[in-house]
């Protein structure tokens, strides 16, 4: 339930930040070709808000399990075979997480007082955005992880297959 809340709200956010990124980036282009003038911070924000339009829609990818994988040799395992499979990805992966989340808030918290050259936007926030992945899919992948260990996950669930995932 939290999840669902939560992942509908970053939709909503991805949305407003492509369409913040379009009207810099179309505005800046009409702006320079019919006035040759342009937005001055139009690159550099349009820059940071793709950073953060890529990190969040892989948050949205891994809940909706469209991330690449390897399903069709899943699939082919019997379902202990697709279990410790399922079970040491989805640990790798918490992994990668962890790791990503330690190096990321080391990195934010020193980049707070560095400035971004055209907008002056503290980088730290800019930097955020892999924090908020990474500790979202880590959070996805507990969870995960906990309905494996606990009995919870049917076998059915074990290959995330997209068209499965998003219905």
């Amino acid at each position: 339930m939290i999840f669902r809340f939560a992942i509908r709200a970053i939709e909503w956010l991805l949305v407003a930040l492509l369409a913040v990124m379009v009207v810099l980036v179309f505005g800046n282009v009409v702006l320079r070709y019919a006035f040759n003038s342009g937005i001055v911070f139009s690159e550099e924000v349009s820059r940071f808000v793709f950073m953060w339009l890529t990190l969040l829609g892989a948050l949205v990818a891994m809940h909706d399990g469209a991330h690449l994988g390897m399903n069709s040799v899943i699939a082919s395992l019997p379902v202990w075979g697709q279990r410790i499979c399922r079970f040491v990805s989805d640990v790798l992966m918490l992994g990668c997480c962890l790791l990503l989340a330690h190096g990321t808030w080391k990195q934010v918290v020193l980049a707070m007082d560095d400035r971004a050259t055209v907008s002056g936007v503290p980088m730290g926030i800019v930097f955020s955005a892999l924090l908020i992945c990474a500790v979202g899919i880590a959070l996805m992948l507990l969870q995960s992880l906990w309905r494996q260990v606990s009995g919870a996950m049917p076998a059915a669930e074990l290959v995330a297959l997209h068209a499965e995932a998003v219905e």
